[in-house]
């Protein structure tokens, strides 16, 4: 056979150079999952990626740019400090799969900087194409914390625990939601939930009746602090030892009654308690700042932790696969998944290959 000529192999090693670093280019075009066309539309940087389904855009498209202000429906936010698609789309289909109207569930999600927001938003698009997604960075919020906090302070778990009272400034059109721990499986109807009447309290949430203030905080400290500091969050009754401290994993907020100071009073108490080390969890600093300002939701949207006891009735149930993940293989992770979702949104939920799979040895 003839050899081929040099000049055709150097075109052909060229060509293959040349689209190999096509590849590290970004993103300039897009499928919508939800277009039947599947057409491929030019992706604006600029814009923030949400959808809603049944209402396409000027351009034929459900992934339409707009704001929340006055849509109704269920809306949930969860904060995820360590980026799993997975934990999201587990999250995701459990709610829907458990809501009356799935279409009027609204999913906000922040994830952490330096993700991608519209590739997120895409991936979970393909596996819940009708689903009302929203993406959000969490950097907004960061920096509206960094103005009263110094960079080193704002990392850590505390973070997730004072967002939910800091979104309302920063998205006011958030002026009613549920914020839930994004490790969690929903068995409950969540707009029950979203449906609470909170009468003249801003926030609801359930009290963990196995931790009490008493044993947490110093009551000779707590009440000296009562006596001298002047400030507007300090309760004017004395302070129960026996009163439970609130559970963070799940709140009901209504921004509208919220009291702007919340996030202030929080951060002052974090200080005062120096919270955030073992013996003093940073949740007891928020129980202080709504000391007796909050509405109690019964025991059943406590998130429990498995395995349930017989007979035990819960609307949320801890999703810890994940974390064990983290450390070992995925398997765990899967064979919950495998659990509760039906066998198509599995395989979908799976095929979300991304940070756990880079774990896997």
């Amino acid at each position: 056979m003839p050899k081929p000529r040099r000049l055709s192999q150097a075109l052909a090693v060229a060509a293959i150079v040349f689209f190999t670093c096509l590849q590290f280019l970004p993103a300039s075009h897009v499928r919508d999952p939800s277009d039947p066309s599947r057409s491929w539309r030019p992706l604006d940087p600029h814009r923030t990626v949400t959808s809603r389904s049944g209402e396409p855009s000027e351009e034929g498209s459900n992934v339409i740019v707009q704001s929340d202000s006055g849509k109704q429906g269920v809306h949930l936010v969860a904060w995820i400090d360590c980026l799993d698609l997975r934990v999201l789309a587990v999250l995701a289909n459990s709610t829907i799969s458990k809501s009356r109207s799935p279409g009027n569930i609204h999913f906000h999600f922040f994830i952490p900087e330096g993700e991608d927001e519209k590739l997120s938003y895409y991936k979970l698009k393909v596996v819940f194409p009708h689903s009302n997604l929203k993406i959000l960075g969490q950097k907004e919020v960061k920096d509206h914390l960094k103005l009263a906090l110094s960079k080193d302070e704002v990392t850590g778990p505390f973070l997730h625990e004072i967002a939910p009272f800091i979104i309302p400034s920063v998205h006011p059109s958030l002026s009613r939601f549920i914020y839930i721990s994004p490790y969690t499986i929903v068995k409950g109807n969540i707009e029950e939930l979203f449906g609470v009447d909170m009468g003249e309290f801003a926030v609801a949430l359930v009290e963990d009746n196995s931790k009490r203030l008493g044993d947490h905080i110093n009551f000779d400290v707590l009440n000296a602090v009562q006596r001298t500091a002047a400030k507007p969050w300090i309760s004017r009754k004395p302070y129960d030892g026996n009163a439970l401290v609130p559970d963070t994993s799940v709140l009901l907020i209504d921004a509208n009654k919220l009291e702007r100071d919340i996030p202030e009073a929080i951060l002052w108490w974090n200080k005062v308690l120096e919270t955030g080390r073992e013996s003093n969890p940073s949740n007891l600093s928020i129980a202080l700042a709504i000391y007796g300002k909050y509405h109690k939701l019964p025991s059943t949207w406590k998130v429990s932790s498995p395995p349930l006891t017989t007979g035990e009735e819960t609307n949320l149930v801890r999703f810890d696969g994940p974390k064990k993940a983290l450390f070992g293989s995925s398997t765990f992770l899967q064979s919950q998944i495998s659990s509760w979702a039906p066998e198509k949104v599995t395989h979908r939920i799976n095929d979300l290959g991304f940070y756990i799979s880079y774990h896997d040895g």
